[in-house]
């Protein structure tokens, strides 16, 4: 099997815009005219930002809204690994900046601050022009200032938790920064391991694991008890009738408060 390339992202260069459709649009605009990166996109503001499941993302300005174009060489199957790796990257950048056991993961890649919604992930892709592997769009919105009101799920910002001795919120430039230094560490964790050497440290820091919940599939909702993961961080559910199904893409909710063991 062949394994992904081994590229330093904390150093990659940064391409920073005032105001953006998307910087996922941006990178994959890039990508099909032949620019394969490492390079970060930043946006000060988006105009039509997006999440998982095509849902709009509000991106102000004082948040953060950025892209890592990438290429990738290895199985497609295995680059979805790179949800829980952005993930932890994001907790660790929120933990940076908030009280420490604030911030919690939600199963696949949310991160939690106070039990609300502080970031999404987007991540997507497409083949190379070459035919040799795929180009990565890694789409990260963290609220670092502002927290979006009338939305499904609450949400809240960095700068409504700010630790002790910090009066502002980072901005996006410094963010950015930290998120990459992050993102590099794990990620290289990642691409000489695999899942089997990210997901016990994703797990340490998740909420919701062995506690009941409801999953929302594309076709129907279910409910049972988010059991843990397998090894490719798909969710194992087990029903009410004692039946474990394994949930691959879903929006989950746990019950409120329910938090895994941490370290």
């Amino acid at each position: 099997m062949s394994h992904p390339l081994a590229q330093d992202l904390s150093t990659a260069p940064v391409a920073i815009f005032d105001t953006l459709d998307s910087t996922n649009a941006e990178a994959r605009r890039r990508a099909e005219a032949g620019e394969t990166g490492p390079v970060w996109i930043l946006a000060h503001q988006q105009s039509a930002g997006r999440g998982r499941r095509g849902r709009n993302w509000i991106s102000p300005v004082g948040n953060l809204s950025t892209t890592l174009l990438m290429p990738y060489q290895g199985p497609a199957s295995a680059a979805a690994g790179l949800s829980f790796v952005v993930a932890l990257a994001v907790f660790d950048l929120v933990s940076a900046y908030t009280p420490p056991g604030a911030v919690t993961l939600k199963w696949p890649n949310d991160v939690h601050l106070a039990g609300k919604k502080v970031s999404g992930v987007l991540i997507e892709s497409g083949s190379l022009g070459d035919g040799q592997g795929l180009w990565l769009a890694i789409g990260v919105g963290v609220n670092l200032a502002h927290a979006p009101q009338d939305v499904e799920r609450p949400a809240t910002a960095i700068a409504d938790h700010l630790g002790s001795g910090l009066i502002t919120p980072p901005d996006a430039i410094a963010a950015q920064a930290r998120l990459a230094a992050a993102l590099d560490r794990y990620y290289q964790l990642w691409r000489q391991g695999g899942l089997a050497d990210i997901l016990p440290i994703w797990t340490l820091r998740a909420e919701g694991l062995g506690k009941p919940c409801v999953a929302r599939l594309e076709r129907e909702s279910l409910e049972g008890v988010a059991e843990g993961l397998d090894a490719d961080g798909a969710l194992r559910l087990r029903l009410p009738s004692g039946e474990v199904r394994r949930i691959t893409a879903a929006d989950v909710f746990f019950q409120e408060g329910s938090h895994a063991t941490r370290d």
